[in-house]
């Protein structure tokens, strides 16, 4: 029985503990006497005022109830801490003396100063519209911050030795320079590759040429070589070479050899019988 009465007056000394959190100071803060009672003017923070006066300045304030707080000195009331809903995000949290901090979801802003409800964020060159949208700048005003109101341009240079080099636009404001003082014009930076690509263009269009000029020539000189292939055969004198027959042993050949030696010494001796006849009747032949 000891053991759980123990237990039990524990377990409320920890709750006290937790509920007293974040309120170190309790009750009336600033009072004055009135008779035998004593009036709160001011309580601590995080404290409402229950009642004006008193005997015990602890007991004319008390704490704010949890999820609710109070910034004001003699308030009768705590005020309920305000929830961060659809588009909001909490930032930070409520205490008994401040209220939640929203903030807004990426892309988004607070639509104003207590962020109690979120529009689109106007970027640069922009404003934002009372339908919670955003607008270019109109012509002769500019913007250069985040979600700001567009502002007119310059009508004039801000020093007197300066003149208006350049109108404005939507994000900046007119250009001055001075009046001894020539503009500067700073070159683009050239492309390096439209520099290569002119180059590369025309060692590949030579290499094309040159490639066709070989296939060319080649052509050209095979037909050449044809045509003078051609000429060459055509002019070539045949010739006949001599038929030699080679000794035989044939009888039927040394017959026919033997036959036409005798016919030929026949007619030998005809044609010399002739001129022998001829010689004979006196007559010389030549």
């Amino acid at each position: 029985m000891a053991v759980f009465l123990w237990a039990m007056g524990l377990c409320l000394l920890v709750q006290g503990c937790l509920c007293s959190v974040g309120h170190t100071d309790q009750g009336c803060m600033k009072w004055k006497q009135h008779g035998e009672d004593v009036c709160c003017e001011v309580c601590h923070p995080g404290n409402r005022l229950v009642r004006e006066c008193g005997q015990n300045p602890r007991d004319l304030c008390t704490p704010c109830e949890p999820s609710t707080f109070t910034v004001k000195p003699k308030d009768m009331r705590c005020t309920r801490c305000t929830q961060c809903v659809g588009a909001q995000i909490q930032v930070k949290e409520c205490t008994a003396t401040t209220d939640t901090k929203c903030g807004c979801k990426e892309g988004l802003t607070c639509g104003d100063a207590d962020c109690s409800f979120c529009v689109k964020k106007c970027d640069k060159g922009q404003e934002p519209t009372e339908k919670r949208s955003c607008r270019p700048c109109p012509d002769g005003t500019f913007n250069d911050q985040i979600h700001q109101m567009c502002k007119p341009w310059s009508t004039k240079c801000p020093n007197p030795d300066q003149i208006i080099m350049a109108k404005g636009n939507a994000l900046t404001d007119i250009k001055c320079a001075n009046v001894s003082l020539r503009p500067v014009i700073v070159p683009e930076k050239s492309d390096h590759t439209e520099q290569a690509w002119p180059f590369v263009l025309s060692v590949i269009t030579s290499i094309v040429l040159l490639a066709f000029s070989i296939i060319i020539i080649a052509i050209v000189l095979i037909k050449t070589k044809k045509r003078l292939q051609k000429r060459k055969e055509t002019k070539k004198i045949i010739t006949k070479t001599p038929i030699i027959r080679t000794p035989t042993d044939d009888p039927a050949t040394l017959i026919a050899v033997e036959c036409s030696f005798h016919e030929a010494q026949q007619e030998q001796g005809s044609s010399s019988e002739s001129l022998a006849s001829k010689d004979s009747s006196g007559r010389l032949i030549a």
